[in-house]
């Protein structure tokens, strides 16, 4: 009697332990999600991280004004002997020095609103990227966010075979995805960089001197094929070889070399259209 009840409360167990393939799925589907979400999360932490730094700096050269200005006013006060025979010219100074304090804090309020849009670009920037790049590995390419500053790295064994500039069949169709996102942000411009690791390359008479010649044509075979390929325009790229002097990792393992063998693509920030926002802040405070 004790085993037949014993084995009654087990079914139930049993039973619920039992996942269908479909429940399976829905939720890899939502690790998938809760993954995307905290990759969002983590840039907009990123940005709120950097802005806040900006602030503080912002805030504490403003908290320094303010004391200089007040050190300045009670230097006038106790000159003139008492606050009711303060003199017209003191008097005015004293505007000057208020008036002069609240035009910083609007010119620090717009620099705020100017570096909010520029994060918000940046933001929407790097969804785009990791929404064309989900089927992708994350170990063959990354794509991140580093002081405002977007960077797509993609692993050498993605791009080229060993020692080659030969762009791979398969990089051909990553570069594509990246390629319809870059041509959609006509307004950015990017720099696409080679990097190696320290092992001398196999020289090659005609072409191939060193790793400094092999990160540069590697930057230039990724280059092309987003012209050639992809119509990417080629006024908004610029190729740079780094050779091995920029690791990711110890050079003296196969998994650091590994690391270090990549190619990075920088979204560069237009510096001219950050201050034009800025100056276009000041215009605004000054009607």
């Amino acid at each position: 009697m004790n085993k037949s009840l014993i084995l009654l409360l087990a079914i139930p167990l049993i039973l619920s332990s039992c996942v269908s393939q479909k429940k399976y799925s829905e939720l890899e589907s939502a690790q998938k999600e809760t993954k995307d979400l905290l990759n969002s999360a983590t840039v907009r932490l990123n940005s709120c991280i950097d802005e806040k730094a900006t602030s503080d700096a912002n805030l504490a050269a403003l908290r320094d004004q303010i004391g200089f200005l007040k050190a300045n006013n009670q230097e006038l006060i106790n000159n003139m002997g008492n606050l009711t025979t303060l003199s017209q010219k003191g008097a005015e100074n004293l505007e000057r020095s208020l008036e002069s304090l609240k035009e910083k804090d609007m010119r620090i309020t717009r620099m705020q609103d100017a570096v909010t849009r520029r994060d918000s670009v940046t933001l929407a920037l790097v969804t785009s990227l990791k929404g064309a790049l989900v089927d992708i590995n994350d170990a063959d390419i990354e794509v991140n966010v580093e002081k405002g500053v977007v960077f797509i790295s993609i692993s050498d064994k993605l791009l080229f075979k060993s020692g080659s500039y030969y762009v791979t069949t398969r990089a051909k169709e990553v570069l594509g995805k990246v390629a319809r996102v870059i041509n959609d942000k006509t307004d950015l411009e990017f720099m696409v960089e080679g990097h190696t690791d320290n092992v001398p390359v196999k020289k090659d008479s005609n072409v191939l001197v060193d790793n400094w010649d092999l990160s540069v044509k590697r930057a230039t075979a990724v280059v092309r094929i987003l012209q050639n390929d992809f119509l990417v325009d080629p006024a908004r790229m610029t190729a740079a070889g780094r050779s091995h002097y920029v690791p990711l990792d110890d050079n003296t393992t196969l998994s650091g070399r590994s690391r270090n063998r990549r190619t990075r693509i920088v979204v560069l920030p237009k510096l001219d259209q950050f201050f034009e926002l800025l100056e276009q802040g000041m215009e605004a405070a000054s009607k």
